[in-house]
């Protein structure tokens, strides 16, 4: 992970996503006018990591593991709140958009955009204006807030956590000692989502964690960023989900 230099005055960047290809050609696009001091590849690693290095912006998609990228923002929010957020995703969701406005002046750009939609998304949220694309033709986005908090009222952070991480198909052992919690703990809140969600299986419980942008579908294979950083271009932003 790079560490930030004093004497670099570039506005300092963050990127977030679990599809390293796409990550490293971003990361080589931007650094032609940016400083970006590090690619992270899930939401637990993104809040580590902008802690200790306190990026000027982050740029993150919604759906990652571990965490995602709204919750992730959010706890980054909490401890470096100075810092900007560019939501990068190929979710469509107006509802996903205002929630992540409720961080403040963000962008919220979707990944099959143009390259030149990012650049203009990234001039404003750095004169301290958000950006939402054209191509969500929300109604009324003075609503922003009422639809936010309808989005995410329906769980608790924990729970939200519990859903995303069974959704990303991780045991029960595995999530019990990510979250701190008991086996038995976690079993019960799964028991607890699924009674009051009227979920009747695992693959119902995957359907639901998508529909609420927990997790994302991946629609190309992983390679890794060594490779990602010799290919030294940035493909269209549509790469993955």
């Amino acid at each position: 992970m790079s560490s930030v230099s004093s004497l670099d005055r570039r506005p300092h960047f963050l990127i977030a996503d679990d599809h390293a290809m796409f990550a490293e050609s971003l990361r080589a696009y931007l650094e032609k006018t940016y400083s970006v001091v590090g690619v992270v590849l899930d939401g637990r690693a993104m809040v580590d990591v902008a802690v200790r290095l306190k990026p000027d912006v982050i740029i993150v998609d919604v759906g990652m593991p571990l965490l995602n990228g709204l919750d992730a923002a959010r706890r980054t929010k909490e401890q470096v709140p100075n810092v900007k957020f560019i939501f990068l995703t190929m979710q469509d969701d107006p509802n996903l958009a205002a929630a992540a406005l409720e961080l403040g002046a963000i962008a919220f750009v979707l990944k099959h955009s143009a390259g030149s939609e990012l650049m203009k998304a990234i001039d404003h949220v750095l004169r301290g204006q958000p950006y939402v694309t054209p191509k969500l033709r929300s109604v009324d986005w003075v609503q922003s807030r009422a639809r936010a908090r309808q989005f995410s009222m329906e769980m608790t952070s924990r729970q939200k956590n519990v859903v995303q991480m069974l959704a990303e198909g991780r045991p029960m052992k595995e999530i019990a000692g990510q979250l701190g919690l008991s086996e038995k703990t976690v079993e019960f809140h799964k028991h607890h989502i699924m009674d009051a969600f009227n979920l009747k299986s695992n693959a119902e419980l995957v359907l639901f964690a998508l529909r609420r942008g927990l997790i994302s579908v991946n629609i190309q294979p992983r390679v890794s960023a060594e490779a990602a950083r010799r290919a030294g271009q940035l493909p269209r932003l549509g790469a993955r989900a």
